[in-house]
């Protein structure tokens, strides 16, 4: 009798924690929100030119942040999985480059948001924790035929944002740090694209 008791307040525990863990907030939403509160706040203290709040202008920059430090998280995870899941040399040392790099890119990032006040997410949005279980099911060449495609269209994608906020962004620290990061995507977008065809001639 004991035993069935704890089996079911077992059972129970672990219903709970799934529908806990399913209904979990999206931590890149949650930083969205946070920042959006501080720049609204900003905006309202921000009546007299004397005191000009430079928090009021930053939410095209609070915006680039957050999806940065996503992607920037993602692509550590993603090489992590490719060094490991990868059947082939070149897309481990891909994976490793990319780890590498953004552990970096991240690092960077972070000094830069918390110099403005800037919230960031503290772990993957759900649309970037579904890239990784997508990718963490395949192994061998499927993964890496997946893998690469992946990094190809998120680093174009990349690429695309930060020139845009290295072009026009509000804030100079975030704005110049995106700029000088273009070079390095660059660099990995032309690496990956270089793994792809070295995959496909081997198919």
């Amino acid at each position: 009798m004991k035993n069935s008791v704890l089996a079911i307040f077992g059972l129970s525990f672990l219903l709970l924690f799934s529908s806990c863990a399913s209904n979990g907030t999206d931590s890149k939403k949650e930083a969205e929100k946070i920042n959006e509160a501080k720049v609204d706040r900003a905006r309202s203290a921000d009546t007299v030119p004397e005191t000009h709040n430079a928090m009021a202008d930053l939410k095209p920059d609070a915006d680039f942040a957050v999806s940065a430090a996503d992607g920037g998280m993602l692509e550590v995870q993603l090489g992590q999985l490719a060094k490991k899941n990868g059947a082939s040399g070149i897309i481990k040392s891909l994976g490793d480059m990319m780890e590498r790099d953004h552990n970096v890119a991240n690092k960077e990032l972070k000094k830069s948001a918390n110099d403005k006040n800037i919230t960031l997410p503290d772990a993957l949005s759900a649309k970037s924790q579904k890239k990784v279980q997508e990718l963490t099911s395949k192994k061998g060449t499927e993964f890496d035929n997946a893998y690469v495609d992946l990094m190809i269209s998120d680093l174009k994608d990349a690429i695309e944002d930060f020139r845009k906020e290295g072009a026009s962004g509000n804030d100079t620290q975030i704005s110049a740090w995106a700029k000088d990061k273009i070079p390095t995507l660059e660099h990995h977008l032309m690496m990956a694209e270089q793994a792809k065809k070295a995959i496909d001639k081997k198919d």
